[in-house]
C-alpha cells in the first residue's frame, strides 16, 4: 500500500490523494499509522523526530523514563517510578520540598537552625524527540547545631554574658 496525501484540492475542489514530497514524510505517515493515527498528520513533519518533538508520534524514551531518589532519607521515589513528563515538573517539586521539611524536622528535633535550604531543579533534552524535560532536582540544606560540650563555646557564652549584662538598664524607674 502507498501511503498519501490528502492535501491535494483537485480544479474541481476534491480533495486528491497525492504522494509526499519527501522520504522523510513517508517515514513519519508510516509511524503514525503503525500506531493506528491519520497518516494525514505527516504533512509538515521532514523527519520521525519532528513528529515525535510536536506529540504526533509517541517518544519511546520520554514514555519509559522513570525517577528514584538516591538519598538515605526516607521520602517517596525509593523504587523506580515513571512520571508523565507533562507533570514531571510538579512531582520533582514536591520530592524535594519533601527533603526542605525533613531538614527542618530533623533541626527542631536536635535543638539546631536551618541556615539554608535550596532546591535546584534539573532538566536535560531528550535524545529521541529533542524536548526537555525535568531530568531531577537536587536539595541542599545547612544545618547549624549548638555544642555545648564543646569548652570553646562555654567560655564564647560567658564572655558574652559578662558583655550583655547591664545593656538593658533602665535608668528611668
Amino acid at each position: 500500500m502507498d501511503i498519501k496525501s490528502l492535501s491535494g484540492i483537485g480544479s474541481n475542489g476534491i480533495v486528491q490523494a497525492q504522494p509526499y514530497q519527501s522520504p522523510g514524510q513517508k517515514r513519519v505517515a508510516e509511524a503514525i499509522e503503525k500506531q493506528g493515527g491519520n497518516p494525514a498528520l505527516a504533512k509538515g513533519f521532514a523527519t520521525e523526530r519532528a513528529a515525535k518533538r510536536a506529540g504526533v508520534l509517541e517518544c519511546e524514551t520520554c514514555a519509559s523514563r522513570k525517577y528514584q531518589d538516591g538519598s538515605d532519607e526516607q521520602v517517596s521515589f525509593k523504587s523506580p517510578q515513571h512520571i508523565n513528563p507533562k507533570a514531571a515538573g510538579a512531582r520533582v517539586r514536591g520530592h524535594e520540598q519533601e527533603h526542605v521539611n525533613n531538614a527542618y524536622s530533623k533541626a527542631k528535633e536536635a535543638g539546631g537552625k536551618v541556615l539554608n535550604a535550596s532546591v535546584a531543579i534539573h532538566t536535560a533534552v531528550c535524545p529521541e524527540c529533542g524536548r526537555t524535560y525535568v531530568s531531577g532536582g537536587t536539595t541542599t540544606t545547612q544545618i547549624k547545631y549548638p555544642n555545648e560540650d564543646n569548652p570553646y563555646q562555654k567560655e564564647r557564652k560567658a564572655a558574652e554574658a559578662g558583655m550583655l549584662a547591664g545593656m538593658n538598664f533602665d535608668a528611668s524607674l
